[in-house]
């Protein structure tokens, strides 16, 4: 990801979610340290995630696929790209918070070997105040199942 998609991918975080990040969000990442990802189809920007690595860590801030792709698998390509990525760069745990609300995210990020650890209370904006985030982690330091 480069400023230059950064039009395309606000319009994918405007569609998906209803307390977006806001375009400083991405450009800090973009600006730091943190891997800044694109998943495109045919030239068309579909997708995107960012990911942060603190020591032997990766942690998903963000991870999107565009409503009109939903349901195609894609998220799921993205997602074991990630992983792929995480092992490459020597982390041995990946993280990420996911809305408790989200059953489609939560039974991906399942299915893929991530584990539930802990609740964070009131984590996530939401229409009547805050909503929890399920905190989910995957053990990179086991091998890969095939």
């Amino acid at each position: 990801m480069e400023c230059s998609n950064l039009k395309e991918v606000m319009a994918i975080e405007l569609a998906a979610y209803e307390f977006p990040w806001t375009m400083s969000m991405f450009e800090s990442s973009l600006s730091s340290s943190d891997e800044c990802w694109l998943l495109c189809l045919e030239n068309t920007i579909i997708g995107y995630a960012i990911v942060s690595y603190v020591l032997d860590e990766a942690h998903i801030l963000n991870i999107c696929i565009s409503p009109k792709y939903e349901g195609f698998g894609y998220g799921r390509i993205l997602l074991r790209e990630l992983i792929v990525k995480a092992r490459i760069n020597g982390s041995l745990w990946f993280f990420l918070e996911v809305r408790s609300s989200n059953l489609r995210a939560v039974s991906l990020y399942f299915s893929e070997g991530f584990n539930e650890v802990g609740l964070r209370p009131n984590y996530y904006p939401a229409k009547k105040g805050r909503e929890d985030a399920l905190l989910m982690t995957l053990d990179l330091s086991v091998d890969e199942t095939v």
